[in-house]
């Protein structure tokens, strides 16, 4: 009989090691390491759904086709797939605990009337599964419900059943016999990944597994995961804000940069069509400290509203804090404009948030963030009816941004009266817009349009 062998495996990022070492070598985590045993069977490789083989061929002989996609009924979703979901994708589905994973996909199960689905689930029960729907308030009779976490018990389940769509609940439950460790360990991920990307490729049928996430935010257990499945969807938010936020993270079949945005509702999630008019927040008369930017994500052009508080610091030092936008990015624009511009805010506290609870990463956020500061700073209210659209840089210039044009289409559809961009977008600008154009190339020039 063969002798057992067993390896070390590190919980949280996936890297083996022949010993047990205390902290990991990848991701400085400490006492990460677990020993798990390898074993190998001889039916390990006998599995029922097995990729046939092929002979190679020039790729010049073969024939490109559109790759075979069906819309689900979900708007947000498809626009973050790549405009619908492909025929034998393994999509994997990552998120904080209690930010929605299971309702949406749940939803999605639901909704799809037109396709036999199989909810598989192995966190909970038939009765919870059936109180959850009964809370959504949808109703399909081609979804079924499994409570299975062996993976043999639940492919002779779809050998009967032969669903169009199956959606696990979660790849950290499932078990496999043909590995001799806990369910949850490196060892089993990574075989119940592979043998559900070798039924989906297959089969051709869709398959959806949701994967938990450690501390830092990262899809729990390996980083193979990530390297296996087709796309892979990470659901972000704050669970003291209603919205949340769907990001494309790996798609093999499109783009990586589209975002879904839902409203957390008591019967489920809500798709949000016009973002920009619920991030926006309406005011009876103009405060100061608050500036709306003209941001992308993807394709996708945003109003957001951005809130800036300058005091005085209380306690000699100053502090500097910042939610949902970037804090090394913050001090760099007040070095700029402590530097650059004269304004004196060394001895300053600035607070700085992004209203709605998202995070945003656009470099054209700097305007109207750098509007902000200044405004609360000054105590001058800006007209609700401005918006932003620049980047800056260090010598203090406003640089261009991208997608100009899509920016001041959306800030005119908002009713916005007047949009600040650089000047070196110029060419980009479309003709015969409402809008007024405001194109500035310094902070100087910015300065004296703005506050006159």
């Amino acid at each position: 009989m063969a002798k057992t062998k067993t390896s070390f495996f590190c919980q949280n990022c996936g890297t083996q090691s022949p010993k047990w070492v205390g902290k990991c070598a990848n991701c400085a985590e400490w006492n990460t390491y677990v020993e798990e045993v390898i074993q190998k069977k001889q039916s390990h490789s006998k599995q029922a759904y097995s990729i046939t083989s092929d002979k190679p061929h020039l790729i010049s002989d073969i024939v490109a086709g559109n790759t075979l996609r069906f819309p689900l009924p979900d708007k947000e979703l498809n626009r973050v797939l790549g405009g619908g979901l492909v025929q034998g994708s393994l999509v994997l589905f990552g998120g904080e605990p209690g930010i929605g994973k299971s309702t949406l996909l749940l939803q999605i199960a639901l909704s799809a009337s037109n396709l036999k689905v199989l909810y598989v689930s192995g966190e909970e029960s038939q009765e919870q599964l059936r109180m959850r729907a009964e809370r959504i308030g949808i109703t399909n009779k081609n979804c079924y419900v499994l409570t299975e976490t062996t993976i043999q018990n639940i492919f002779q389940q779809l050998e009967i059943i032969k669903p169009q769509l199956l959606i696990i609940d979660s790849i950290q439950t499932l078990y496999t016999s043909l590995i001799d460790s806990a369910p949850g360990s490196i060892s089993q991920i990574r075989q119940c990944t592979a043998d559900l990307m070798r039924y989906a490729k297959t089969t051709q049928v869709p398959v959806f597994i949701i994967g938990h996430i450690t501390k830092d935010g990262s899809i729990a257990g390996p980083k193979v995961l990530e390297h296996m499945v087709d796309t892979v969807l990470q659901f972000e938010g704050d669970t003291y804000h209603i919205y949340r936020l769907l990001r494309t993270t790996k798609n093999r079949f499109g783009s990586t940069n589209e975002l879904g945005i839902y409203e957390m509702t008591g019967t489920g999630l809500r798709e949000v069509s016009n973002p920009s008019e619920v991030l926006i927040t309406v005011r009876e008369e103009p405060v100061s400290g608050v500036a709306i930017a003209a941001i992308t994500e993807g394709v996708r052009p945003l109003m957001i509203e951005t809130q800036a508080l300058v005091s005085t610091a209380a306690y000699g030092t100053p502090q500097r804090s910042s939610t949902g936008y970037d804090l090394r990015r913050l001090s760099m624009l007040l070095a700029v404009l402590e530097k650059r511009c004269g304004f004196r805010l060394g001895s300053k506290d600035v607070f700085l948030n992004i209203a709605g609870g998202i995070k945003v990463e656009d470099p054209a956020t700097d305007l109207a963030v750098v509007a902000a500061i200044l405004s609360s700073g000054e105590e001058v209210p800006i007209s609700p009816r401005y918006c932003f659209a620049g980047e800056i840089g260090l010598s203090g210039e406003i640089r261009p941004v991208n997608r100009i044009d899509q920016r001041i289409s959306e800030a005119e559809k908002m009713g916005f009266e007047q949009i600040f961009i650089s000047k070196y977008n110029k060419k980009e600008i479309p003709k015969n817009n409402i809008i007024k154009v405001q194109m500035v190339g310094k902070m100087e020039e910015f300065f004296s349009k703005l506050f006159g």
